[in-house]
């Protein structure tokens, strides 16, 4: 599983998934571990152009944004 994070803070996260033979790109937000950690996944889409809506609605990130983990 690939996944991808964004420049500014790293909370922000799509995940990018092979099921049933077509990509699906989950939208992640993680909570610091102040705040006691875990994450919220915002939805799925299975474009890059429905990912690039589903960044515009919600989140203040575009794709240009996210740079692949490491």
């Amino acid at each position: 599983m690939s996944e991808w994070v964004c420049d500014c803070c790293g909370r922000w996260r799509v995940s990018v998934e092979l099921i049933r033979g077509r990509y699906r790109y989950r939208l992640i937000h993680r909570y610091p571990e102040r705040f006691g950690g875990g994450k919220n996944v915002l939805g799925e889409a299975g474009s890059v152009s429905e990912l690039a809506e589903l960044l515009r609605r919600c989140t203040p990130l575009s794709l240009a944004d996210l740079h692949e983990a490491a």
